[in-house]
């Protein structure tokens, strides 16, 4: 009797977030995670205590300046990139031309000359790159492109979507390094290309043009000084001021966000823990977004990163009529001081203490409005996590073989990453210079 082959993967890029990957692969047969990458060993030992909590072998351990060495040692198969996001083309595109599988976190990279390498290493190499776009496979977002894609209302001819992040998730965005926008590409690229992602696969369209005005207007040293928030502390861990500041996070009062950044300061010097109300913070907190798609459709998109609740809200106009989705993530936060946990409200993996409901109602000409029955989950971002994670890598359990094959859909390619970048490429040029911006002008059709 022939063994399933077993692919080698290499994770690289041991955060937070990694820790879905490095599970996810571990409890999946056929997979094995052979090797680490990360400039912090304190954190790829965490890693490794993850795979032996897994009953998973050990992986080794490489730095990144070593990485074409490790695909060609550890002889590995696929590669998982989960670093900060500027890095990602340093590794997929060597990843590629080895011959690897790749998946990438979103998004696929933060500026439109990286993306051009990205691209045409595809196109050289014919290997597969895919990007981590979990909200594709959130129950309730396969449901509206479902109706959608059956004409319940017809031509889609527009669509309005709010995105708010409430003071504990949003505020998170602002302490590490993604408040600098050469590592992330700002809120526009790091955030919402989930968000434009999701609007392309509804819509089954890509976007023309995007015109938008955005803005640092909450958080930030001035912002905090003006509306009376900022406290006076570069970081929030051994400082006094933080101690009843509800904006802090007590990295030391987590044992994981301890292990993987406070424990791992010795390695990099990278402090995750910073005051939210003081600087260099150069992305913005509020933004607003024209996009037009090719089909003629039009977009408008708000993204607010300190709001009292946590959901959105997306209506599709049509020529039979209107969709609407609201979702409540988290109804309110209470005042907590020094927040412990990066879990829950901060990276949706959890569900949040107050999480609200979610509705889509179907409102078509001429009769009653529809309220479409949801399944709603609130923890493994809606979901999507698990699912996605089937349809990257198979089922953890092989009996439920038929299960991951009703959910699953096709994964989003380098291509879809390209048109979610664009969109938040396009506005970020738009912010600088008030006018609109074509697409086309930053990623090649």
């Amino acid at each position: 009797m022939s063994r399933t082959p077993v692919l080698r993967a290499a994770v690289v890029g041991t955060g937070h977030r990694a820790r879905l990957f490095t599970r996810g692969l571990a409890e999946r047969p056929g997979h094995v995670v052979a090797a680490l990458c990360d400039p912090s060993p304190t954190r790829m030992a965490f890693h490794n205590r993850l795979l032996a909590e897994a009953g998973a072998p050990a992986a080794t351990p490489w730095e990144p300046d070593r990485f074409t060495d490790l695909l060609a040692k550890e002889d590995i198969d696929e590669v998982v990139v989960t670093t900060v996001d500027a890095e990602h083309d340093r590794y997929i595109v060597p990843a590629l031309k080895a011959g690897c599988r790749v998946v990438t976190e979103k998004p696929m990279t933060v500026d439109a000359e990286r993306c051009a390498r990205i691209l045409d290493t595809v196109r050289e190499t014919g290997n597969s790159l895919t990007v981590a776009f979990n909200y594709r496979f959130n129950p309730v977002h396969e449901k509206v492109r479902a109706l959608l894609a059956g004409g319940a209302i017809g031509e889609v001819l527009s669509v309005h979507f709010e995105w708010l992040l409430d003071v504990r998730h949003g505020a998170d965005y602002f302490r590490r390094w993604h408040r600098e926008k050469h590592h992330s590409g700002g809120l526009m690229v790091h955030k919402s290309s989930h968000h434009f992602d999701l609007v392309n696969w509804w819509l089954a369209d890509a976007p023309e043009e995007a015109f938008g005005y955005g803005r640092l207007g909450f958080y930030g040293r001035e912002a905090g000084q003006r509306h009376g928030l900022r406290r006076e502390y570069d970081r929030a861990h051994g400082s006094d001021r933080a101690a009843d500041d509800p904006f802090a996070l007590d990295l030391a009062g987590n044992d994981t966000l301890r292990a993987l950044y406070l424990d791992a300061e010795r390695d990099d010097g990278y402090l995750r823990d910073r005051n939210v109300f003081d600087g260099p913070i150069t992305i913005e907190d509020d933004m607003s977004v024209l996009v037009r798609y090719a089909r003629g459709a039009t977009m408008t998109y708000h993204l607010t990163a300190y709001s009292p609740w946590e959901g959105y809200r997306v209506m599709f106009n049509g020529s039979g009529g209107r969709l609407e989705l609201e979702v409540e993530e988290s109804r309110w936060q209470p005042p907590l001081t020094r927040a412990t946990s990066a879990a829950g409200a901060v990276h949706g993996d959890t569900a949040a203490e107050h999480a609200g409901g979610a509705r889509l109602t179907l409102r078509p000409l001429w009769r009653p409005p529809v309220d479409v029955p949801l399944a709603v989950a609130h923890e493994a971002h809606g979901g999507g996590d698990p699912r996605m994670l089937d349809a990257l890598f198979g089922p953890a359990d092989p009996t439920r073989a038929a299960d991951a094959a009703a959910a699953t859909h096709p994964t989003a390619t380098e291509r879809d990453g390209a048109l979610a970048l664009a969109v938040g490429l396009a506005a970020n040029r738009s912010f600088e210079t008030g006018r609109p911006v074509r697409t086309g002008e930053l990623i090649p059709g």
